[in-house]
């Protein structure tokens, strides 16, 4: 290799630019770990959900599940950045570095063989001048001797010339001696500058290169080492992540799910009892009634069915009923028969009765508020907040207030141990002045006292709404099974109050139930009694009574009209369930009574 001075420099820039070339495949690999984590973040960031109330907090194991996997996902982002500034301290400013020091020994090695070269191109210059000189001195002795001998021979020639040619062939002869002894002394300076630069300088500089050649090269395995020590550093990390992530995904509970579902919209209200018969005949029997005293008793305490019914439905309502004043009772000279012209006989109500259905139907509430107050129940969690909870469900309203008492007996139980301290702190300082003054403690101390006072007003107001809800509930109950008992039927018979009995003569209006709390569900229910049914209709086209007020119904199925279309393209109808609400008329086929105008 001591001729291949010019092939080890391309190796050795070679080398670096093999180097430089990794460092740069090195970046572009953090920057591809930069960015995965940046995304993964920016991923985690879009499905988080934002900072909400502690009561609007996702509880569904599902839900927790999830935000566990991005919670876990956050975490395995951050290993990414972990990795990506681990090679980027340990493997790609360790490389740059590295190349710098790598192309300043390259530069200084290469000077130096540079140098080397041309000190021994100089000397073989100075040693072929010498040997020029000296060969040209020899070439010009030869020239003087050969004219001095050819003068020596002449005859003619003069002794001064004689003379002449052997001075200048001495001169000569004795420049070419030192020019001879200046090349001995050349070539032997040549011979040992050549001999130390092949076998000393030159192998020192290129093994200098060679050790700078090999230490680049372990460089670069350290570097491909530590490519990737940063990636195995961080999986046991990852591994924890993907365990948690598995770890979450097993604490998915369905039931535990289902049960929340049911916590949250548990209203507490108790479910529709059965339904009457309604007897459709009282018209055929009224028309062979004999025309006595005794029998118009009997048809004329029969109210027309389908206001009983809806009456008996009203007290089937979701929200319950309150109890509201009857009509007084009807005695057998109230009542009158009147004939028609085809000798049909019918029932008359007097003046007293009529005027009292009149005022009655005056002082009547329309049935919509009745929808509004469906809603309100229904869809308790989208109302407005109001502080005692009135807005939602028994049940809810019930949870609602318990979770805020709750809330206050922690908050009293902090004021209470906090004035606890402060008296003790206040006793200490009274025992030892030098430690502070109990009077700084008082305006403390009376602060606490009133947040305590506070607290209790509150806790005891909740209680108070409470066990206002929790009796509502029982009474509801009670008044849920003594209607179930009054809507038995027996022989078709039906009293006026919506019950049934087996004696015609037992069939007497009893006077108005007095409850003690005649206005306990004024603030939260409506209260209006059912309007009687005007006719009946047959679904044509299922329509799904998506919207508030609507009602959906199913293809063929049977309904009550309770309210002819008034120009809008709607008509009101009712289940036998005594659901209501509005229906397209296009999508109906309606069939009215012939005395629904006059009812």
């Amino acid at each position: 290799l001591k001729d291949q001075f010019d092939n080890l420099d391309k190796h050795t820039q070679w080398g670096i630019d093999f180097l430089e070339k990794y460092a740069k495949f090195v970046k572009e690999r953090i920057e591809i770990e930069q960015n995965y984590a940046k995304q993964l973040r920016n991923l985690v960031k879009k499905y988080c959900p934002k900072r909400s109330p502690k009561d609007e907090e996702p509880r569904f194991t599902s839900c927790i599940a999830f935000f566990n996997i991005l919670n876990e996902l956050n975490d395995y982002a951050g290993q990414r950045e972990v990795v990506a500034e681990e090679m980027g301290h340990r493997v790609y400013g360790e490389l740059m570095r590295y190349s710098h020091d790598l192309k300043t020994e390259r530069k200084m090695h290469l000077q130096e063989g540079r140098k080397a070269q041309q000190y021994l191109d100089m000397c073989w210059k100075q040693m072929d001048n010498s040997k020029k000189k000296f060969e040209r001195e020899c070439r010009e002795a030869e020239k003087a001797q050969q004219s001095y001998e050819r003068l020596d021979n002449d005859t003619n020639a003069t002794k001064a010339d004689v003379e002449k040619a052997k001075q200048q062939l001495n001169l000569r002869t004795h420049m070419a001696d030192e020019n001879k002894n200046e090349y001995a002394a050349q070539l032997q300076n040549f011979n040992g500058e050549q001999h130390k630069h092949y076998y000393i300088v030159i192998p020192q500089i290129y093994k200098q290169l060679q050790e700078m050649d090999e230490r680049r090269t372990i460089k670069l395995s350290e570097c491909y080492k530590g490519f990737a020590d940063s990636e195995r550093k961080v999986i046991p990390i990852i591994s924890k992540c993907l365990e948690g992530m598995i770890l979450a995904a097993k604490s998915v509970d369905e039931h535990r799910d289902s049960q929340l579902v049911i916590d949250c919209f548990k209203s507490g209200f108790e479910p529709p009892g059965d339904f009457p018969f309604e007897d459709y005949s009282q018209n055929i029997y009224r028309t062979i009634s004999d025309g006595t005293i005794s029998t118009p008793k009997q048809e004329g305490m029969r109210i027309d069915t389908k206001t009983t019914v809806g009456k008996a439905k009203g007290k089937l309502w979701l929200f319950g009923k309150k109890p509201k004043p009857q009509s007084p009772p009807l005695t057998p000279t109230s009542l009158y028969t009147s004939s028609t012209p085809n000798g049909s006989q019918y029932p008359i109500f007097s003046i007293e009765p009529v005027h009292y259905c009149m005022s009655d139907i005056k002082t009547g509430k329309p049935r919509i508020p009745s929808f509004r107050s469906l809603k309100r129940g229904y869809f308790c969690l989208q109302g407005p907040a109001l502080e005692d909870f009135s807005h939602l469900p028994p049940e809810q309203r019930r949870k609602k207030l318990q979770q805020r008492i709750d809330e206050l007996n922690r908050e009293l139980q902090k004021e209470t141990d906090q004035k606890d301290a402060l008296i003790k702190m206040k006793d200490v300082y009274e025992k030892n002045p030098q430690m502070g003054d109990p009077s700084s403690l008082q305006p403390k101390l009376t602060e606490t006292m009133s947040n305590m006072d506070r607290l209790r007003m509150e806790i005891h107001k909740n209680e108070a709404w409470l066990s206002e809800v929790e009796g509502k509930v029982a009474a509801r109950s009670d008044r849920r099974h003594s209607s179930d008992i009054n809507h038995l039927v027996t022989q078709g018979r039906e009293s006026p109050e919506g019950s049934y009995t087996d004696d015609a003569n037992q069939e007497v209006r009893g006077p108005p139930q007095q409850h003690a709390h005649p206005n306990e569900f004024d603030d939260e229910f409506e209260d209006d009694d059912p309007l009687p049914a005007i006719g009946h209709c047959k679904a044509i086209y299922p329509f799904d009574g998506h919207n508030e007020g609507t009602l959906a119904m199913k293809e063929g199925e049977i309904l009550y009209i309770i309210e002819e279309d008034k120009g809008d393209g709607w008509t009101r109808a009712r289940r036998q369930n005594g659901e209501e609400g509005y229906v397209p008329t296009s999508y109906i086929d309606v069939t009215l009574e012939k005395n629904s105008k006059g009812a």
